[in-house]
């Protein structure tokens, strides 16, 4: 355990991106602990569909109209009707660190009754190092090289470190799999950090998840996948990034193409995901220009 003791918010240093396609009335259970903190709405679906967001919170919010006269011909890489339509709300923000959530979830409670302040958990994961590469809050760490299912709909990260890799992929309308977007992003961020040697966490903390979502609607948006992983796990588990990748960027760049190589005979699909992979940087370089150079 670290001895550091963090601050309890960084009011003025983390946005909370949220996709949704319904009211966000689940923002009264946070209130508490979200207030204050500036929010994205990714409103996906209908554009024209006013999402009612309750009084009192700071928030921007697109929709796929925002999305394509922000980004215009890189608008290709953020997916529609898919909850993967988040990391656009990662590339837009101006913050350093980032936490996700979706409009599902709500807030647990400790055994006492009291309820668990999430958001500030994730503070104290950001900013104390895992151990040394890779830890599980719940029990012990593992070894650099081990995956992990990330999960977008409760998800904290340092957006300067790491932002540029966290990329959900092509999925939804138009394409063929869904709901594996977190998990995409979850693989490649991870096969980059290893080779960065920068620190990740799993487990605590917890969200009450109460799915919205129908499990048969799901099963047809991720059966494809349930047969695809069985060659996709392996390829990142054997991985090699290459010595001159030495920033986040050029990794993920690199990822594209070694993608396009290493999976695309087994759907055409991912020739299109590693297009969309370097549509995300090319996007995220449009709205995340370099610092110039000191003379």
């Amino acid at each position: 355990m670290s001895s550091l003791t963090p601050p309890k918010e960084l009011k003025s240093q983390l946005d909370i991106v949220i996709p949704t396609i319904r009211d966000l009335g689940f923002l009264e259970m946070w209130r508490p602990f979200f207030q204050g903190y500036h929010l994205i709405i990714i409103q996906d679906g209908d554009a024209n569909r006013k999402v009612a967001v309750p009084p009192g919170f700071d928030y921007e919010l697109y929709t796929r109209a925002d999305i394509e006269r922000i980004l215009g011909k890189n608008a290709s890489a953020i997916s529609f009707r898919d909850s993967a339509c988040r990391c656009f709300g990662f590339m837009v923000s101006k913050k350093r660190y980032i936490y996700t959530i979706d409009d599902d979830c709500f807030v647990c409670k400790k055994p006492s009754g009291e309820d668990i302040n999430v958001l500030e958990q994730h503070i104290h994961n950001l900013l104390t190092p895992s151990t040394p590469f890779f830890f599980n809050t719940l029990y012990d760490p593992f070894r650099e090289g081990t995956l992990y299912p990330m999960c977008g709909m409760n998800l904290a990260f340092d957006r300067e470190v790491i932002g540029p890799a966290m990329y959900f992929g092509l999925m939804g309308e138009g394409q063929p799999i869904g709901r594996y977007d977190d998990m995409w992003a979850g693989w490649c961020s991870k096969v980059i950090c290893d080779h960065l040697g920068l620190g990740c966490k799993t487990g605590l903390p917890y969200v009450w998840h109460s799915k919205a979502s129908n499990p048969f609607a799901n099963l047809r948006k991720e059966y494809k996948g349930i047969f695809w992983q069985e060659e996709i796990v392996p390829f990142f588990q054997s991985l090699q990034l290459s010595k001159e990748s030495t920033n986040t960027i050029d990794c993920y760049l690199e990822l594209a193409d070694k993608v396009r190589k290493g999976l695309g005979h087994i759907d055409p699909y991912f020739d299109k995901l590693s297009d969309g992979m370097v549509a995300w940087i090319a996007g995220w370089q449009q709205l995340n220009p370099p610092a110039p150079k000191a003379a």
